[in-house]
């Protein structure tokens, strides 16, 4: 079932991007040599990403918080103890490998003076063609092997980040409870209310449906408009009623 998930704040924003490019640039590592081109851009991406904020804290303190809420559930007859414990071995897991990165999370990439290179060039259109980077063809023509170990190297420095903002997101989408609702002709508004307002919304639809989200959101209202895509490609508004899961999630 298709899920469309909307953050409320910047920090869940930044999470939910770095998990996106995260899971396009190891697809197109594994996908072969056709793809390890964009294999890379997408690893450059991921750098630009963590360089405007300062994730490494907010994750260790993120993970800090969610070590004390579930170490005061230990011992309670409702929680599965062995699925508890896990849990808290993968924060423990997560937090040491992000503090033993000493450096400002991708700084050891930014170092790679090749990397920052191809970086520079890729912002421009057509800015890595073989006549302006020959060395960057040279590395696209050394084989799979080699290209495989380069990736592994580059990204041994961001996988604890990697998996500490797995451990946070799955935290966060099974806190909510799912609602099923309908949107009347495409439409639904729902206005919120309590102390502790959301950081993120889910919308999940049915397999069968042929349209799409779109939300606007703050701590007050959800807005949320069903759209379609005509032949052209042309935004059209969905006029039939439309059944779907709302979860609201909270860390």
């Amino acid at each position: 079932m298709p899920s469309y998930d909307y953050p409320f704040n910047e920090r869940i924003r930044t999470l939910l991007r770095v998990e996106d490019l995260f899971a396009k640039l190891l697809h197109n590592i594994e996908a072969g040599h056709e793809h390890h081109h964009c294999a890379l851009i997408t690893l450059l991406q991921i750098l630009d990403v963590v360089d405007r904020s300062e994730l490494k804290l907010d994750l260790l303190q993120e993970l800090e918080r969610q070590k004390v809420a579930m170490s005061a559930l230990i011992g309670n007859p409702a929680i599965a103890a062995n699925t508890l414990n896990k849990i808290l071995s993968e924060i423990d897991q997560a937090a040491e490998g992000v503090r033993a990165e000493t450096t400002k999370l991708g700084q050891t990439l930014r170092a790679n003076e090749w990397l920052m290179g191809i970086k520079q060039r890729a912002g421009i259109p057509g800015g890595v063609c073989e006549f302006d980077v020959p060395s960057y063809h040279y590395w696209l023509g050394l084989g799979e092997v080699r290209r495989r170990e380069d990736f592994t190297s580059w990204l041994k420095p961001l996988l604890p980040m990697h998996a500490a903002i797995g451990i946070i997101l799955r935290i966060l989408r099974g806190s909510g409870v799912s609602s099923k609702m309908v949107a009347s002709n495409g439409a639904y508004q729902q206005m919120l209310a309590g102390a502790k307002p959301a950081q993120m919304l889910r919308v999940v639809l049915d397999d069968d449906l042929t349209c799409f989200p779109e939300v606007s959101a703050n701590k007050y209202a959800i807005n949320i408009r069903f759209n379609q895509l005509d032949d052209g490609q042309k935004l059209q508004k969905y006029e039939q009623d439309v059944s779907f899961s709302l979860i609201l999630c909270n860390l």
